[in-house]
């Protein structure tokens, strides 16, 4: 009996650190959920910082990365800034850039969780540019002119950049300074652009060459791999989609009898 009883014991302790685990997790996950709502920065709820301007509905997710210079970036209207995202405006903080903005982020920008965009010359992006996580845009380049000096001393080379309305900039994609994207560029993923590109080009590589480019008499050259998605039909709903989503395939459907 007293073995049992030890068993029993043992059984319920157990049990029971589990579900205060479990309810340390939930407290946890609930109090990094209002953490993350709170820091969050709008233009109603701005915090410590101070930007050009916010325009409506654009909201910077916490935790922020550096940010410094807010005085000369401008943000658009519903932007969508990711989590550990740098914006950075100068060398360093505190300098004086005078009148002009230098970071100017167009309406509907994306810029994916961990992006740095680092700038000291005039940065762009029109409206719509969809960027994915880890990407880098900066206007400034490490000069290694003198051999005596370590390479982080010496000043920079900056150069202005655009990103035309409607691009897409891979994860890991890097833009370099003097760059100039037309619109509705995709820049595939880990790629390094620098120089410009023409309007609807794809470009890939490191350094980034055009692999696919849009003509108005050809359409895309070379073509297409595969045929263009069907687009949701308007005013389809999001329980609408799940329940179709739910259903069995049906002859003559892709993959159906």
């Amino acid at each position: 009996m007293p073995k049992d009883q030890n068993t029993f014991s043992r059984d319920a302790s157990a049990a029971l650190a589990a579900w205060g685990r479990r309810a340390a997790s939930r407290a946890v996950h609930r109090g990094w959920r209002w953490v993350q709502k709170a820091g969050a920065v709008t233009a109603e709820h701005p915090g410590p910082y101070r930007f050009r301007r916010i325009g409506t509905g654009t909201r910077l997710a916490f935790p922020l990365g550096t940010v410094f210079g807010e005085a000369w970036i401008e943000l658009g209207d519903h932007c969508i800034i990711g989590e550990q995202v740098t914006l950075t405006a100068g060398m360093m903080p505190g300098l004086d850039l005078g009148p002009d903005p230098v970071l100017r982020l167009g309406n509907g920008v994306v810029l994916g969780r961990g992006s740095h965009v680092v700038t000291s010359a005039p940065v762009t992006f029109g409206d719509d540019v969809f960027c994915g996580p880890y990407v880098y845009v900066t206007s400034d380049n490490h000069s290694y002119d003198d051999p005596d000096q370590p390479i982080g001393r010496q000043w920079p080379r900056s150069a202005p950049v655009t990103i035309g309305s409607g691009s897409w900039l891979g994860t890991g994609s890097v833009i370099l300074p003097g760059a100039r994207l037309g619109r509705n560029v995709v820049v595939a993923a880990g790629s390094v652009v620098r120089g410009e590109v023409p309007d609807h080009a794809v470009v890939a590589g490191a350094p980034a060459k055009i692999v696919r480019r849009w003509d108005a008499d050809s359409g895309w050259v070379p073509p297409l791999r595969t045929p263009a998605p069907s687009p949701v039909p308007g005013g389809v709903t999001h329980e609408q989609l799940l329940s179709v989503a739910d259903l069995p395939p049906q002859p003559g459907d892709r993959g159906g009898a």
